[in-house]
């Protein structure tokens, strides 16, 4: 007997939303029924449901499913819900104390990066943003961490599936440009952001990655020239680390 024939339809559901969420390109009927020992019919039956409740879409190669934009909401909900706890935030409060400036962790959804968490520094002096705000990943040193950890073929498919946004004169647009930057950002571990989203304010952020040793997230910091400069944020990488690391061990899997 196949492992879900006996399962409900709910638990085959959730079987597929899985499978769909565990790879980075969209994936067929047919492929599904061989991953879950499932009829093909039943799993174009469930695939129905989960369309039309919006936790799966089609395209762009048409047969072919990948995440919807009901479940990445609940994914998020989810996500800043768990960033709210007292762990999460008391690792963040305590960086925030040792570096002094504004400390956020965020994640991608496709091209943006999205605040799930954010502490802000006593300085006066700060860029205010809220747990839940969007910016794009190419102009935010959280954000190009994080595409620099994907699958290079999904991040260059990314990349070139809309245009890249000109924040201010320092970001980079050209997707040819930031490709090469996100080599350079995964060797280092960490990426800098130069005032690429907003002029006069610079940034820093290491990858955090859960106990699977998946990279699911990102911790940064951020704080106005000539307070912070690109240099003071180097020497922070350390500490983003410690950060990251104690995170990433609360991280749910």
């Amino acid at each position: 007997m196949a492992k879900y024939q006996r399962t409900s339809a709910l638990e085959k559901a959730l079987a597929v939303l899985e499978a769909v969420s565990d790879h980075s390109q969209a994936l067929a009927p047919s492929d599904l029924a061989v991953r879950l020992a499932l009829p093909r019919q039943t799993v174009h039956r469930v695939l129905g449901h989960l369309e039309r409740a919006g936790l799966v879409v089609r395209g762009p190669a048409p047969e072919r499913y990948s995440l919807g934009p009901r479940l990445s909401r609940l994914a998020f909900r989810a996500l800043r819900s768990f960033n709210q706890s007292a762990p999460v935030r008391a690792i963040l409060q305590e960086l925030v104390e040792d570096v002094g400036e504004t400390c956020n962790v965020g994640t991608l959804d496709v091209l943006d990066y999205v605040y799930l968490q954010r502490i802000e520094c006593a300085w006066p002096l700060r860029l205010h943003l809220e747990v839940g705000s969007r910016t794009g990943a190419h102009c935010v040193s959280g954000g190009k961490v994080l595409l620099a950890h994907l699958d290079p073929d999904l991040c260059r498919r990314l990349l070139r599936s809309r245009r890249l946004a000109r924040a201010t004169p320092h970001t980079v647009t050209r997707a040819s440009e930031l490709e090469r930057q996100l080599v350079r950002i995964r060797a280092a571990g960490y990426a800098l952001n130069d005032q690429e989203r907003t002029v006069g304010v610079v940034g820093v952020a290491v990858p955090i990655a859960d106990r699977t040793g998946r990279v699911v997230a990102a911790v940064g910091m951020q704080g106005p020239l000539p307070r912070l400069t690109l240099k003071a944020c180097e020497r922070h990488v350390p500490r983003l680390r410690r950060a990251a690391q104690r995170i990433g061990r609360e991280w749910p899997v």
